[in-house]
């Protein structure tokens, strides 16, 4: 099968792909063994279940790292809203031993940077070019 860098839907054409990170409260080493092998089962489920495509995840002890392809609807901080939420939820609920580690799983914090095909500077530089056309 032939990957296509965009999607199209019935209004739009696109390619959104998001880089997200983000830690354990206080960044302690929580993310080991089965609850690493149960979080990434669960990030994979949610974003099944939100329409999000997870291209690549690594889950280090203290950190996690997505590169998630995602519609113009869902914006960024929905995704991350709903990927921490749940998967809190979920392994506080199947890992009792989290809840005396930390008072909650994840920090507020998290970071996002949008990463495409094309450069920002070719970006810059095709609409710069655009009256001279």
């Amino acid at each position: 099968m032939e990957n296509k860098r965009w999607t199209t839907s019935n209004k739009a054409v696109y390619n959104l792909g998001y880089h997200i990170i983000w830690c354990p409260k206080y960044r302690r080493k929580l993310l080991t063994n089965s609850v690493e092998t149960r979080l990434k089962e669960l990030l994979y489920q949610k974003a099944d279940e939100l329409g999000l495509t997870i291209e690549t995840c690594e889950i280090m002890p203290d950190h996690v790292h997505l590169f998630i392809k995602s519609s113009p609807v869902d914006s960024p901080h929905f995704i991350v809203q709903q990927l921490k939420g749940y998967t809190s939820r979920i392994l506080r609920q199947e890992f009792p031993q989290l809840k005396t580690r930390v008072p909650t799983l994840w920090t507020r914090s998290y970071y996002i940077e949008s990463v495409g095909h094309i450069s920002e500077n070719i970006v810059k530089k095709y609409i710069e070019d655009q009256k001279n056309q």
